[in-house]
């Protein structure tokens, strides 16, 4: 994924996840968008997956993300906390996290569209 995000002008800093989610910090210039970059990584890799391991043909990322900018003097905890997801998710449920995340940054939420 790190080879795939650097050829869409997006190197990361770190990627980690869960069975359910995926986290990654990266820097995506100007000229791009979060939207376009992930369109792109999805599409990408989903084919991979696909040529790569036939028993996945069913594999499909979920239509919707989050994207949330960080500055450059919380790059630190932010990666730690990408870092450390298996140990946060065992206090910590992704669902939890997601919507906890989504009021702190005061974004409405859509209980039809969450889920997705």
């Amino acid at each position: 994924l790190g080879t795939l995000l650097r050829s869409l002008d997006a190197p990361p800093t770190i990627i980690n996840g869960a069975a359910d989610h995926l986290h990654l910090l990266t820097s995506i210039p100007a000229t791009r968008s979060i939207a376009d970059i992930v369109r792109d990584m999805k599409a990408i890799s989903s084919g991979w997956i696909h040529r790569e391991f036939p028993l996945l043909s069913k594999f499909a990322w979920q239509t919707g993300y989050a994207a949330f900018s960080v500055s450059a003097t919380d790059v630190d905890s932010v990666r730690e906390y990408i870092r450390s997801q298996e140990r946060h998710h065992r206090r910590v449920s992704f669902q939890e996290e997601y919507l906890r995340l989504l009021h702190e940054a005061g974004i409405a939420i859509d209980d039809r569209f969450l889920w997705e």
